[in-house]
């Protein structure tokens, strides 16, 4: 866990001197979602087949996670304020999810519709 704020805290560094920023708009093929107040922004997202879709955590101090669970799936491991984690989703569906953590206690969910 210390490697990882180390890194984070160098990527923080770093990305101001490069001219990049730590939330890029999305590029053709990709979503992102943004994680505020115990919510999914938006909740409800439709997508072409090949997006990926990137959840950026923007609270202050909450973690969260992504769970799908109808895919089988285990929960993912939790991510902090500005970090991130990325789908790709390849074939067409209904694909709702959660924050594990939070479902019960705030009802985070979110449903991906993925169409042709």
């Amino acid at each position: 866990m210390r490697f990882k704020t180390i890194a984070t805290l160098a990527l923080m560094i770093a990305l101001p001197l490069s001219g990049m920023t730590a939330d890029p708009k999305p590029a053709e093929g990709e979503a992102v979602i943004e994680i505020k107040n115990y919510k999914f922004i938006p909740d409800e997202l439709t997508v072409k087949v090949g997006t990926t879709v990137r959840w950026v955590n923007m609270e202050k101090r909450q973690y969260h996670n992504i769970y799908f669970e109808s895919l089988g799936d285990t929960p993912s491991d939790y991510f902090f304020p500005d970090e991130t984690r990325e789908r790709t989703f390849d074939k067409p569906g209904t694909y709702p999810y959660i924050c594990e953590p939070h479902d019960a206690s705030h009802q985070m969910r979110g449903v991906i519709h993925v169409v042709e």
